[in-house]
Parts: C-alpha cells; structure tokens; sequence
C-alpha cells in the first residue's frame, strides 16, 4: 500500500468573510451617504469604503505618537 504524500487543507474562514462583507456593506452606505451625490463622488465613497482600514491604522498610529 502506496502512502499519498499530498496533505489535506481545510480552511474554514467562512464566517470572516461574512463580517468583512458587512463591514464593507457598513462603510459602502456611510461614505455614500458622506458624499455629494454625484456619480464620481459615489464612485470615490465605494473606493473608500475598500481602504477604510487604513485610515483607522494611520489615524491609530497617529495618535500613539508612532
């Protein structure tokens, strides 16, 4: 009997992905409704709503003198 050398993997980050999509959801409607109202301006909220991390981490270290 010939051993198989290939492992198994099983992820299981369903659930993460389900609350990273919530929270793009949440920062899809506040920077929208943030926004002026015209297509580019939408545009601009939906693509911040994608990086928003990033504000919160630069305005983190901001205030922890980093």
């Amino acid at each position: 009997m010939a051993s198989d050398s290939r492992g198994r993997v099983i992820v299981r980050d369903g659930p993460w992905g389900f609350v990273f999509l919530l929270a793009y959801i949440g920062a899809a409607v506040y920077f929208v409704s943030a926004s002026g109202g015209s297509f580019w301006a939408v545009i601009l909220g939906l693509l911040q709503a994608i990086v928003w991390p990033a504000y919160v981490v630069y305005h983190v270290l901001v205030l922890i003198g980093a």
